[in-house]
């Protein structure tokens, strides 16, 4: 069984980095595209990387936010389910894609990003592309270092 203690102090041993990412994470947040579907990709790529601490968090802020329980419980299988938007799709897709970079598809990629020019502006798509990249960083960071995950009642 894994020890669940997180391994260092990460936050504060690098803190100038830490709040770059943080910075970095804020513009994201603030650029124009809809923070409601920032944090579906956030909390898609999370899960996707396994990181226990950015899931539990991008969950729990996407129910503040007013999401729906249940397109939380199927996220994981959007593609399966009529509860997302063609938009969510295409980002969803986007997010993916460039989540998992091992078996690279130029024809896939092309089509996806065909898929993202039909439903967001070239600013949205670089905007949207820097948040599968910051989730990426922070995900590394979480599974690597083990921030601690609390109990919510």
């Amino acid at each position: 069984m894994s020890d669940f203690k997180q391994r260092l102090q990460h936050t504060k041993l690098a803190a100038p980095a830490f709040n770059a990412l943080i910075k970095a994470s804020e513009a994201v947040h603030t650029s124009g595209v809809d923070p409601k579907l920032v944090e579906l990709i956030f909390l898609r790529v999370s899960q996707i990387n396994g990181c226990a601490f950015c899931a539990d968090m991008h969950s729990h802020d996407l129910l503040k936010a007013g999401e729906d329980q249940q397109r939380l419980n199927t996220l994981a299988a959007w593609r399966e389910i009529p509860f997302f938007t063609e938009q969510e799709r295409a980002a969803l897709n986007w997010a993916e894609r460039f989540t998992d970079l091992k078996n690279p598809d130029g024809e896939k990629e092309d089509a996806a990003f065909a898929l993202m020019k039909q439903h967001f502006s070239e600013a949205e798509i670089a905007n949207i592309t820097f948040a599968v990249a910051i989730i990426n960083a922070w995900n590394r960071l979480g599974v690597s270092m083990r921030p601690q995950v609390m109990r919510r009642s």
